[in-house]
């Protein structure tokens, strides 16, 4: 007995710091589309604060709201759409006095080399199109909204590839497996000679492309959470959203 209570003394300092770093750390859940503008961000921040620790996740907004819903350890939720926070909110997991806009975003088409397309009509002579699935991809529900609003969702229904996320969509391009794929203008930016962009969606067509952000109820507890939230909202962070192509108007 005298054994087990002095190990679990030797034990107790190391506890007590793996639960503070713990503590300390922020859980980022963010938009496959904006891996690369918040892991700059992410740096940045670090650099500024070198005590702060930050995990990120990426994917597809639904999945991540469904995975945070699940209790996936997340302070900070960027989704690529206002759908995926009104889903958290309704249930209660994000802090709705927290809730502001990140960023917004253009909706393009990009095709492979060969193919040319100037408009949504033009699509119906392609033979394969890639597009993140509507039902937890923002982008592809904001492709789907156009297809309905240009009258060609029907035609193009057998030649639509699902994909998980917006960064897969514009893999299948990159890899020619697909005509092309729709896909936001800042991923599209970042694309070799393997692919273009050929078009961007009219506004008209589908809604405004944002990315909503907000603290969990849990994160909305932690300070650091709230201080990395501060940073994300400043001049500093807008310069580098605009240099990557998001529109912070």
């Amino acid at each position: 007995m005298k054994r087990t209570i002095v190990l679990l003394l030797l034990l107790l300092p190391f506890t007590i710091s793996v639960t503070a770093v713990r503590a300390g750390e922020i859980g980022l859940s963010a938009a496959a589309s904006l891996r690369e503008v918040v892991t700059e961000l992410a740096d940045a921040y670090r650099k500024r604060r070198p005590e702060a620790r930050i995990s990120c996740s990426f994917g597809g907004s639904g999945v991540l709201a469904r995975q945070i819903e699940q209790g996936a350890p997340a302070d900070l939720f960027i989704s690529a759409s206002r759908e995926w926070m009104d889903y958290l909110g309704e249930r209660r997991l994000v802090e709705q006095d927290t809730i502001g806009t990140f960023a917004h975003n253009l909706l393009v088409f990009v095709g492979v080399p060969g193919v040319t397309a100037t408009g949504m009509r033009d699509l119906t002579r392609l033979k394969r199109i890639a597009v993140g699935s509507p039902r937890s991809v923002p982008a592809g529900e904001y492709a789907m909204q156009a297809l309905r609003g240009a009258g060609i969702e029907k035609e193009l229904g057998g030649k639509l590839v699902m994909a998980r996320d917006v960064r897969e969509a514009m893999k299948y391009a990159e890899l020619g497996e697909v005509d092309g794929a729709f896909v936001y203008r800042t991923d599209a930016l970042l694309l070799g000679k393997r692919a273009k962009i050929l078009f961007t969606v009219a506004e008209g067509l589908r809604g405004r492309v944002t990315y909503p952000m907000a603290l969990t109820v849990s994160g909305a507890r932690k300070k650091e959470a709230r201080e990395f939230l501060r940073f994300l909202q400043s001049a500093e962070a807008k310069s580098v959203l605009a240099r990557y192509g998001f529109v912070v108007k």
